[in-house]
């Protein structure tokens, strides 16, 4: 057991704690006034006679950021020491992502305002910053079905077609309050394609062409397979999109809407009934029920209301880069990182 006094400097330093993790090993630690304790030998430590804490919890705190520090850490469990009591942290790294997490085993015991406090921190701090009781692991098979646009992808394919069409405005406008919960999705969406009647079907194809992918969704991808997942799309989009996305990714299926298409035209309809937040969540149960993968090993991921209703269907609901009301209402979110730092969260 090994103790190391801290100075400022290098509790506000990125590079000294990467330096502890990635060339001293440092792995597990307990940070005491500017004092960290830890069970490995750290350059310049002293020999203390005392052991890590080791606490039966059912929660974990994890903590991630491109630029942690030491000092961010320190905050947080000065800012949550009315909620949590928070015994020890432990490094969380992922063959394959870069960088790593701290993940804290912890007693909640005043969970009242704690989600709140959480929000606030995790913004004033610049950290994304998630309690976590039960989550899947990566050492079974599990579901991860993902909202499409804004979440596998980082555009709204609607608004980009809008725009072509010549009619952004008025579409953006509505997706907008569809986004928010302002309006009823399927009404909504109806009144969205409606727009784009008589628009060619040609600007489906230079939408496509030009998708950009989100942050870490290949990686994520890469390496849930890795772990025998199984990985979906359910969108209120459309098939035109999901389902060349779901071969691109090699994905195991994809759910959306079908527009219309008369004579090189969009008719301005869907065909069918819509995909809405009850199908989305139908989706996950019965791609779970098709698997044979338990409920406790599934996870939705989106980023707008639309998700809320699939996300609470699943054993875990993540929100990615999400409206506040989502987040309210999401188990974790994801605030700025790429999709592959969930992973992290699993491994903790």
């Amino acid at each position: 057991m090994f103790e190391l006094s801290l100075s400022l400097e290098q509790l506000l330093s990125t590079s000294f704690l990467q330096k502890l993790v990635e060339n001293d090993g440092l792995s597990q630690f307990v940070l005491n006034q500017h004092r960290l304790r830890s069970s490995q030998k750290i350059t310049g430590s002293v020999t203390v006679n005392s052991e890590l804490p080791q606490t039966a919890t059912t929660h974990k705190l994890v903590v991630f950021t491109e630029g942690l520090n030491l000092q961010q850490l320190d905050e947080v469990e000065h800012r949550l020491k009315n909620s949590i009591t928070i015994h020890c942290w432990h490094v969380v790294q992922v063959n394959g992502v870069a960088g790593f997490a701290c993940a804290a085993n912890v007693t909640l015991f005043n969970d009242s305002n704690c989600k709140v406090e959480l929000e606030r921190l995790a913004t004033q701090l610049s950290i994304e910053l998630c309690l976590i009781e039960k989550v899947p692991t990566l050492a079974e098979p599990g579901l991860l079905l993902m909202d499409m646009d804004s979440t596998v992808i980082a555009c709204e394919c609607i608004d980009d077609i809008a725009s072509l069409a010549g009619v952004g405005v008025e579409v953006s406008a509505v997706t907008e309050q569809a986004m928010q919960g302002k309006l009823d999705f399927a009404q909504s969406l109806r009144v969205r394609v409606a727009c784009l009647s008589n628009a060619d079907q040609a600007i489906l194809q230079q939408v496509r062409d030009g998708l950009p992918l989100m942050s870490g969704v290949t990686n994520l991808v890469k390496i849930l397979k890795q772990h025998n997942w199984k990985l979906a799309i359910a969108s209120g989009g459309f098939t035109y999109f999901a389902d060349y996305l779901a071969e691109r990714l090699e994905l195991d299926a994809a759910v959306a809407n079908k527009l219309e298409i008369v004579e090189g035209k969009l008719s301005g309809k869907v065909e069918g009934d819509i995909v809405d937040a009850q199908v989305k969540a139908q989706t996950l149960l019965s791609l779970a029920k098709q698997w044979a993968i338990p409920h406790r090993q599934t996870i939705a991921m989106g980023d707008g209301a639309n998700d809320l209703v699939m996300m609470a269907a699943a054993s875990l609901g993540v929100a990615l880069h999400a409206k506040p009301i989502v987040r309210q209402q999401a188990d974790i979110s994801i605030r700025r990182g790429g999709l592959d730092t969930l992973l992290w969260i699993l491994a903790a």
